[in-house]
């Protein structure tokens, strides 16, 4: 997985600063012919290229709708597959149309013409790596999982067909879906090793004692960040 972060703090949802208990996560796709994070992730951080219509989702309204889901799947500048958090995780998001808002975690994959198999697997790919780190990290399974018209199913999301839309022209599902997370979340599964990249860390803090340390950690994992402690 290839995470980024740019929070919307200028969007209307952001500033409700609402929080919720995370029980869920609900696949999104975008609906428009438009791979590039750059449409809905802005300002540019000097990944993402820069958006000419200024019409990315980092606004109170963006496109005068009450928008906003935790995090979006799609294309850098340089033609890579990433996804970029824009909210945090345990923020109330605005992406169900429904109670969904008050349990799931929301993201969107960005949609192509829908004809593109590399592309489509590429960003499979990348939301089934997302939804296995978001399991781990609030101790979710892949039944926890649901696409958006489940939702809708089920009564806590708007009538909406995504990603059911999309999938199967791929030979995909969200049955497939869930299985291929649940494969990764398997002790027992060794994935296939990553291309090595540049890390850049960031220190937050230095303790003598170990339970300043572990409180550290607690609250940037509350806020959405992930952390480790390193003995030295």
């Amino acid at each position: 997985m290839n995470l980024h972060k740019l929070i919307l703090t200028n969007n209307a949802c952001y500033k409700a600063g609402r929080t919720i208990t995370p029980k869920g996560i609900m696949v999104h796709s975008t609906g428009a012919n438009n791979p590039n994070l750059k449409r809905y992730v802005g300002p540019d951080d000097g990944l993402l290229g820069k958006n000419q219509y200024n019409n990315h989702w980092n606004q109170d309204r963006p496109g005068g709708q009450q928008a906003c889901v935790h995090a979006f799947v799609g294309k850098l500048a340089d033609g890579s597959i990433a996804t970029y958090q824009t909210l945090p995780w345990n923020h109330r998001g605005w992406h169900a149309g429904g109670t969904a808002n008050d349990t799931h975690i929301g993201f969107e994959i960005c949609e192509d013409d829908l004809t593109d198999a590399t592309y489509f697997n590429k960003v499979y790919t990348e939301a089934v790596e997302l939804c296995v780190y978001l399991c781990k990290l609030y101790g979710l399974t892949e039944k926890d999982i649901i696409g958006h018209y489940e939702g809708y199913q089920k009564g806590i999301a708007s009538n909406h067909g995504d990603p059911r839309n999309w999938f199967p022209k791929h030979g995909k599902s969200m049955d497939t879906f869930r299985a291929d997370v649940k494969k990764l979340l398997n002790p027992g599964f060794t994935p296939p090793p990553a291309e090595p990249k540049k890390l850049y860390r960031v220190q937050v803090g230095a303790y003598s004692v170990k339970a300043n340390a572990d409180n550290m950690l607690k609250k940037l994992k509350s806020s959405g960040f992930d952390g480790y402690i390193k003995y030295d």
